[in-house]
């Protein structure tokens, strides 16, 4: 079973490392965006504003309240609109803990006489040996602890996404991506989650902090990000090795 199964990781690793042989000299490709969320939010067909044959002189006054005029209410509230997602995280946390704990324990137990069993026992232990502590025990444990932990991050980012969703309740699903590649190293950053239209600012921006189910990740792929991870054998044996 063993066997197999170092075999199966093996085979793995093989097919994986050749993937990546196909790679060599050649710079990370982007990710396609035909057929993803925002690609189909805005290719999507919106629905069609009805318009009030009383209103009519409002559609072309400089002071109506349409998206499109001097004056008019721009931000993005409607499925395929596109807003500016905010990113500044300056979080620190600092953690330290302590503990210590002292046991100690003795038990002793002596048969002096039990029908002069242990005087005839005696006489057949070594010299010094005795029955009447027959049984001593002496214990003691001690612990102790100490940890602490200590973590720092600060990031600053602005990202347009894409309203790819209005849910029943009025709140907006977004999402968005962006791809950076310099040389032969390609930076992503995504952000997705949900929002209120109110949330959104007249400059058609919203900040991090008020997207619920955020999911934010910035990483990226390419030779230097291939440096810095492990290798395949040595993440595979991190899991298995017990020692």
């Amino acid at each position: 079973m063993m066997r197999a199964t170092f075999a199966g990781l093996a085979l793995m690793a093989a097919l994986t490392g050749c993937t990546r042989l196909e790679n060599v000299g050649k710079a990370p490709a982007f990710a396609p965006q035909e057929g993803n969320y925002e690609h189909r939010a805005m290719a999507s067909t919106p629905l069609p504003d009805v318009l009030d044959s009383k209103r009519g002189h409002e559609q072309a006054s400089l002071w109506s309240r349409n998206r499109q005029s001097l004056l008019g209410d721009r931000r993005a509230m409607r499925q395929g609109d596109i807003l500016t997602v905010v990113i500044e995280i300056d979080d620190s946390a600092s953690i330290s803990n302590a503990s210590d704990r002292q046991r100690s324990g003795s038990e002793s137990v002596s048969i002096p006489s039990l029908f002069g069993i242990p005087q005839r026992i005696d006489e057949r232990l070594p010299e010094g040996a005795s029955m009447d502590d027959a049984v001593s025990t002496d214990s003691s444990s001690s612990y102790s602890g100490d940890g602490s932990v200590s973590r720092k991050e600060k990031l600053k980012l602005k990202i347009a996404a894409t309203i790819v969703e209005e849910m029943a309740n009025g709140v907006l699903r977004i999402q968005g991506n962006q791809e950076v590649r310099v040389n032969f190293e390609l930076r992503e950053l995504l952000v997705s989650g949900y929002v209120r239209p109110e949330d959104v600012s007249r400059n058609n921006e919203i900040t991090y902090d008020k997207i619920a189910g955020a999911r934010i990740s910035y990483g990226g792929r390419g030779q230097i990000s291939d440096v810095q991870q492990p290798r395949y054998g040595q993440q595979v044996a991190d899991i298995l090795l017990p020692f």
